[in-house]
């Protein structure tokens, strides 16, 4: 197969128009597909041909991949662009997905004929956009030359971890799992200082430099702090949705999972006080009460300094 190759990219919210943008920086013929055409629409600026249909979208390409909101939607716009999907055809998975939609998905990939890669991706909307993603993939040795220009294209390295379909999900949950814990203690860190009249930069001050200190909490504590929310690196709504798929391959495998439970109620509770499009910092203003949230106007920035079906 050609190094350049017609790629499809179905879903284009935060990481899927970022991913679509970076192949046609690499030279490859893209094509997209969103639910709602009109989020799509400023991927033709970049080169990249907008379409109103998923069979439309995957018909004659080299290879397909998925950007979705969970396994169901994944499977739900496969079975539309069934018509268009040829044999052959690789298809690079990047949904988060649950274990078992990932078998479901693989069991559909074998029955058309299609190459299947487990691979969901890390990273957020910056790396997505930098084509810095970390791509996770599972997938047939055989097959991996074939698709290395899409994974080169969206991501600065890829990680094998096996050849069975669900190898790199499983991989991605559990990072997953740490990512939502570090941001759930990060709104819990800050709204308990807040609290008790503690400024958050003592806090920072007291663990520089220490085992305790991370880069993560920095960045995750300067989006809310500093009002800045929104656009989105990685959204509130679909938080949840991956911290509720951990805790269902926690149960399955006989484990209880507490801090990931406790961090989609969180979620859900930020979602539900319209935080839902903001990045997942904004689990934040779970900690609040609807009606003693954080100042006047809900942000936190000032009170603190002073003491993404989504994507459709």
């Amino acid at each position: 197969m050609p190094e350049q190759l017609t790629v499809t990219v179905l879903g284009t919210g935060i990481m899927g128009a970022a991913m679509a943008r970076n192949l046609a920086r690499a030279g490859h013929t893209v094509r997209a597909w969103n639910r709602t055409r009109a989020k799509a629409e400023p991927l033709a600026g970049d080169g990249v041909t907008v379409v109103d249909s998923p069979a439309e979208a995957v018909r004659g390409a080299d290879a397909v991949v998925t950007m979705l909101y969970d396994g169901g939607a994944v499977l739900d716009v496969m079975r539309d662009a069934a018509p268009g999907l040829g044999e052959g055809t690789l298809w690079a998975q990047s949904t988060t997905a649950g274990l078992d939609s990932v078998a479901e998905l693989a069991d559909f990939a074998r029955d058309h004929g299609l190459v299947f890669f487990d691979a969901p991706v890390l990273g957020t909307r910056q790396p997505a956009e930098a084509g810095q993603l970390t791509v996770l993939a599972a997938g047939a040795v055989s097959h991996r030359t074939a698709v290395a220009p899409v994974f080169d294209a969206v991501g600065a390295r890829t990680v094998w971890t096996g050849e069975e379909p669900g190898a790199a999900t499983r991989l991605k949950l559990v990072a997953n799992s740490w990512v939502l814990a570090a941001t759930a203690a990060t709104g819990e860190v800050l709204s308990l200082a807040q609290t008790l009249g503690v400024d958050p930069q003592d806090f920072f001050a007291l663990i520089a430099g220490g085992p305790l200190d991370m880069g993560y909490l920095h960045a995750k504590s300067a989006l809310i702090l500093e009002d800045r929310l929104s656009p989105a690196q990685f959204g509130v709504t679909t938080a949840e949705k991956d911290a509720r798929l951990i805790v269902e391959a926690g149960r399955a495998g006989g484990v209880r999972l507490d801090v990931a439970e406790a961090a989609a109620e969180r979620l859900a509770r930020a979602a539900a006080a319209g935080h839902g499009e903001e990045d997942m910092a904004a689990a934040y203003f779970a900690s609040f009460e609807a009606d003693a949230g954080p100042g006047a106007g809900g942000g936190a920035g000032s009170d603190l300094a002073a003491g993404e079906k989504p994507g459709d």
